[in-house]
């Protein structure tokens, strides 16, 4: 247990694939001890995923949208009647260039802590991207602190595939990390499978694995500027857009949903196994974590070159691990520790983070 003042902490995660919301809540003192206690998820309806999606993109907060999202992550928790200390709400991302200093995520902090009479910190990634960072990704010092409390063999790597992939690399000495977007996650296997099939997602990635990878479209997209940068760096959900997949070789048309969907997975595998090359060793295992580990299409392409497998088989919750780590980082926010480091998001120096709302 833990030396320090231990607090109930809830974590709130809406990702750029929409699948919902997440919500967790877990012990931790903000240092090296976190221990979860209890997930919940509650999908998003239709009209709200398209409502959300439309102002992907946008520059200007929505405050109608704004509303939509805080309302849908305070019913969340008003269902579950968790009692806790703090709250950390992240808020949905719909627009993030750093390198133009701007991130944006919708969502109201003091709106939810009035409601819920608990104290919330929001806006997490502003500060960070204002004193130079990347803003994200934001994930590696928790699964730091979850890392070092469980049997693992360094060096590690922590991989998310959410709407965008990222990586925490945790080398020999605990100490070094590094984390970077290693780019596409689901979003544009998503956007295939909802534009030809009217689908939400691929299920199991079982129309990529009817289809031929088109080499030539394949590789146009890696040869994007961003593989070649070194890290840390970050990704907006739609760096590539969907609409311009077809247009290297050949119409869009003349590609069979198989193709595409075959294609948009190799784009996301290739792109993790690119990322090796920033990493000072080999890691030993790859964990992953995220809604992309349920692809199991995309899980045995990843197989292939890595010893991979789910962060379950560290008796971790791979649904819950981002939504807990707000939690983490809401703590770490309260305590003044830092949220980020150079080494995470490029920012100058060790730097806290969020915006506390009292409840």
């Amino acid at each position: 247990m833990s030396t320090h003042k231990v607090y109930r902490a809830i974590g709130l995660m809406s990702g750029t694939s929409l699948d919902g919301v997440d919500a967790a809540l877990i012990e931790t003192d903000g240092y090296s001890f976190a221990r979860p206690v209890a997930f919940v998820t509650k999908p998003y309806d239709q009209a709200q995923r398209e409502a959300i999606r439309s102002v992907f993109g946008s520059r200007e907060r929505s405050a109608e949208i704004e509303a939509l999202v805080t309302q849908a992550h305070i019913d969340v928790l008003q269902e579950t009647g968790w009692e806790a200390d703090i709250i950390g709400f992240h808020g949905q991302t719909i627009f993030h260039a750093p390198e133009e200093g701007v991130t944006i995520q919708l969502g109201d902090g003091a709106a939810m802590a009035a409601a819920l009479g608990i104290p919330v910190v929001s806006d997490f990634r502003a500060a960070d991207v204002a004193a130079g960072g990347q803003g994200a990704p934001l994930a590696p010092l928790y699964h730091q602190a979850r890392v070092m409390s469980s049997d693992v063999n360094l060096p590690c790597a922590i991989l998310n595939i959410g709407g965008v992939g990222n990586v925490t690399y945790i080398g020999d000495a605990a100490d070094h990390i590094l984390a970077f977007d290693t780019g596409p996650g689901n979003a544009l296997m998503d956007d295939w499978a909802q534009q030809r099939l009217g689908l939400d997602f691929d299920e199991g990635g079982a129309l990529a694995a009817r289809g031929i990878v088109i080499e030539d479209m394949l590789s146009e997209w890696l040869g994007h500027d961003y593989f070649a940068a070194e890290p840390p760096k970050s990704l907006d959900r739609n760096e590539w857009d969907i609409a311009d997949f077809g247009h290297i070789a050949q119409d869009m048309s003349t590609i069979s949903d198989e193709d595409g969907a075959a294609t948009l997975l190799e784009f996301t595998a290739r792109s993790i196994l690119e990322s090796r090359r920033f990493m000072e060793e080999v890691p030993r295992s790859w964990y992953v974590c995220g809604g992309g580990r349920h692809n199991t299409a995309l899980m045995m392409r990843l197989k292939r070159d890595l010893n991979i497998e789910p962060v379950e088989a560290l008796a971790w919750n791979g649904d819950a691990t981002e939504a807990e780590c707000f939690a983490y980082l809401a703590v770490r926010s309260l305590l003044g520790l830092p949220l980020s480091l150079p080494s995470t998001t490029g920012v100058e120096g060790p730097l806290t983070g969020g915006v506390l709302s009292k409840a």
